[in-house]
């Protein structure tokens, strides 16, 4: 299939779903220690609620899927704008790059997070002590390199990208069958984006990978960079959904059409997913496996339900050019990169404070937000690492007294 001019067009409206799927990201990071039980975060803080663990399972079984989702469909648009060769040459600046540099500069800065959330503990923090023992236990421990960071999922995306390029490879290498196999997949994909029972079949595979994660949910598969096939699988599907969606031009429309079944779908997911999730520490009630599988299903039509549905409501919000989205979409990938370590030491910050947890989430993920958007202008909008993550060196906005013909709008 030929892909048109109109359909290498940038969509204003995904560049903002992208944006809104890391920034949900940060505040899902940011809610942790809030939970009500411990899970093992760096800190835990006095005020908690049960409202946050709704929050983080909702939140948490779409966002990743539908990043990737729009990654795939970014990907096939720029695969045919600059070639194979300009396209893998991409990927490995904007996603290797970050994804080796970022872990030696965050790691210790991470490590150094839950120590001081362990001093924080006896009353006492100590913020130079702690940095280097992060940078001695990362220096020392590098036979684990790469692992413990929030930046698996560049690890994943590379791993999906490969897949799908060679799945491409492998169908163009054998033409006869490169029409018929491709006219197929197209109305697959035609099918899922117009059928009303397209998520409850999607859901069915779904579930069984979801059925040999670690928990109830998506896993979080940051521990070694041995791929969990599971989750792989899982993400992989959604990336490559996105990069045949952008093949056929306006089905991605259809896709995240908001309808009354589609809202309906969701709710009733949502709801049930949230009221099963309660059965995960009852391994022994006689009906375990049954409430799991229920809990699954509803989960994963939680998850596909939730991709499209925020799909269509960007599209109705944000289809149009706007300076400030754009720039919010431009600054997300760095803000995601380099938020954790903001994140927890914000929390430590916090944590013994008297203040209800509504508000200290809402100043945690603001302050780090900001933080993060002060060094995107101030650091990398206008510099190398801007071209690198971004592929243009852009003006600044906050701080605008340098002015280049270099830059782009």
């Amino acid at each position: 299939m030929t892909t048109s001019n109109q359909a290498l067009q940038r969509l204003d409206y995904l560049d903002a779903v992208r944006a809104f799927a890391l920034l949900l990201g940060i505040v899902f990071h940011a809610s942790l220690s809030f939970l009500p039980v411990y899970i093992g975060w760096a800190i835990m803080d006095i005020s908690t609620s049960a409202l946050v663990g709704t929050f983080m399972l909702i939140s948490h079984s779409f966002r990743m899927a539908l990043f990737f989702l729009v990654a795939g469909f970014f990907s096939h648009m720029t695969f045919h704008r600059k070639g194979a060769t300009g396209f893998i040459q991409s990927r490995l600046i904007r996603i290797v790059i970050p994804f080796v540099v970022g872990w030696f500069l965050l790691r210790p800065l991470l490590v150094s997070g839950w120590v001081m959330g362990m001093q924080s503990l006896r009353g006492e923090v100590a913020i130079i002590a702690s940095l280097n023992e992060g940078f001695n236990v990362v220096l020392g421990s590098l036979n684990a390199a790469f692992t413990g960071t929030h930046l698996w999922f560049l690890y994943y995306l590379l791993l999906a990208t490969a897949a799908v390029l060679l799945m491409r490879q492998i169908v163009v290498w054998h033409p006869r069958s490169y029409r018929a196999l491709t006219q197929r997949v197209d109305a697959v994909v035609h099918w899922l984006a117009h059928s009303r029972l397209a998520f409850i079949v999607a859901a069915i595979p779904t579930v069984a990978c979801l059925w040999f994660m670690g928990h109830w949910g998506m896993d979080t598969p940051d521990k070694s960079l041995v791929p969990q096939w599971p989750v792989l699988f899982i993400y992989g599907v959604f990336f490559a959904l996105g990069w045949l969606l952008h093949r056929q031009g306006n089905v991605i429309e259809a896709f995240g059409r908001i309808s009354v079944g589609k809202v309906f779908l969701g709710v009733v997911a949502s709801m049930a997913a949230v009221l099963l999730s309660g059965f995960e520490g009852q391994p022994g009630h006689p009906q375990y496996p049954l409430i799991k599988a229920l809990f699954l299903f509803s989960y994963a039509v939680m998850m596909w339900s939730l991709v499209a549905l925020t799909i269509g409501a960007f599209k109705r919000l944000f289809n149009r050019p706007s300076k400030t989205v754009r720039y919010l979409a431009g600054s997300s990938y760095w803000l995601y990169l380099i938020h954790l370590p903001i994140v927890i030491w914000l929390q430590i910050a916090f944590a013994e404070i008297p203040w209800p947890w509504g508000v200290k989430l809402i100043l945690i993920s603001g302050i780090t937000i900001a933080v993060c958007l002060l060094l995107y202008d101030v650091l990398v909008r206008a510099s190398i690492i801007g071209l690198m993550l971004n592929g243009a060196r852009k003006r600044r906005v906050l701080f605008a007294w340098r002015r280049t013909a270099a830059f782009v709008n």
